[in-house]
């Protein structure tokens, strides 16, 4: 007995079986998907508008150029998504163009899902969102077919899903204060920095929510190891948890000096890519921060726990600003990770999804096969 008669014969996938979605549902055809018994790949852009204007120590944005993204066989749909912040150096034409050039039709039983990858990442280099978006729609495909999420896949207990932090900007103290109060049911505030008002912020924080720990995010702002040093010694006496990406990514050695006399843990974002840094950045930083984004999806970011935890270094899981569809993809391996940041989708005005929520602050998985989203309606 074949896998796919398997489990139509126990049942696990009946739930995705039995109600195909259409195809007229996400406004690219009015038939139903007919059943091919290969894989399908179908996409589309989506512009991603923010509820404030998101910025960092180099760069201001309101928008974020996003492709949402279908991959359907024998009429079940996974959906994935690739976003495209503008240090990740990929467009919407980039992403395009490598979707465009993948030949998915190949593949016979989407359960192959390191062939399918692995082609996938052979295809060309780089392009991390793009390769990401077809392994988020391959990892809901396949949960869909089985009939159960990720994280019950994986094994994992999500009663351990820890708190998300939520974002604050870098912006003027209005701004600062009203997003302090959006911030309030959050357990954990995560605070971008790298300009000359980072004490500011931290201190209007601390007048509105004394208790509430912090963790910062320099995104590579810090211009001297001496002032990074200063700054993590000030952050440390006002509850912050960690400091991350406080330097240049290119600033291997004044990192690790930081690292040796810094009393919070150093962690690694934009100087972190795929699975091979986490060896590289041992005695670096203390820790890394997986984006789906940057890792080319969930099979490589699972890789990456794993190496991490056996390298004695701290986890993240964050995200880029996404729709409900990849922040809730990368929700299924928070029950094993130090730290989360998965409030990305809290920050768009255009969610095309229902996925993970946040309850008193904490992740919440919820019972949905796949990735664990529905798709909204319009």
């Amino acid at each position: 007995m074949n896998r796919r008669k398997f489990l139509a014969a126990t049942g696990l996938g009946l739930a995705a079986v039995a109600s195909p979605v259409s195809m007229s549902a996400l406004g690219s055809a009015t038939k139903k998907v007919a059943k091919t018994g290969r894989l399908n790949l179908s996409f589309f852009p989506y512009e991603l508008k923010l509820r404030h204007a998101f910025n960092l120590a180099r760069f201001s944005r309101t928008t974020t150029p996003d492709i949402q993204v279908m991959l359907e066989y024998d009429g079940v749909i996974g959906f994935g998504e690739a976003s495209m912040p503008p240090y990740l150096g990929e467009s919407v034409e980039s992403v395009t163009k490598f979707l465009n050039s993948l030949d998915l039709s190949q593949f016979s039983d989407p359960f192959r899902m390191e062939d399918i990858l692995s082609y996938v990442d052979s295809v060309a280099p780089n392009n991390r969102a793009a390769k990401a978006s077809v392994d988020i729609a391959l990892h809901d495909l396949v949960g869909k077919i089985m009939g159960q999420p990720w994280y019950k896949i994986w094994g994992y207990n999500p009663e351990k899903a820890p708190v998300t932090s939520f974002t604050i900007g870098i912006d003027t103290e209005e701004v600062v204060r009203q997003k302090v109060e959006e911030a309030r049911p959050y357990k954990l505030i995560k605070v971008k920095m790298g300009l000359d008002k980072d004490q500011q912020t931290i201190d209007i924080i601390r007048e509105m929510m004394p208790d509430v720990p912090i963790c910062v995010d320099v995104n590579q702002g810090w211009k001297s190891k001496e002032h990074g040093l200063e700054m993590c010694n000030w952050l440390a006496e006002r509850n912050c948890l960690f400091v991350e990406q406080p330097f240049d990514k290119e600033w291997i050695d004044e990192t690790a000096w930081l690292r040796e006399r810094s009393p919070l843990p150093i962690i690694a974002d934009e100087a972190f890519q795929r699975l091979p840094d986490i060896v590289r950045f041992k005695g670096v930083y203390d820790g890394i921060n997986i984006k789906l984004m940057k890792s080319t999806g969930l099979y490589e970011a699972h890789k990456m726990v794993t190496l991490a935890r056996a390298l004695d270094m701290k986890v993240m899981i964050g995200c880029m600003t996404e729709t409900s569809c990849a922040v809730t993809a990368a929700a299924n391996l928070s029950p094993v990770v130090d730290f989360a940041d998965l409030d990305g989708n809290l920050l768009i005005a255009n969610d095309r999804f229902t996925g993970m929520t946040v309850e008193n602050g904490k992740i919440t998985l919820h019972d949905i096969p796949g990735i664990g989203v529905s798709l909204n309606k319009p």
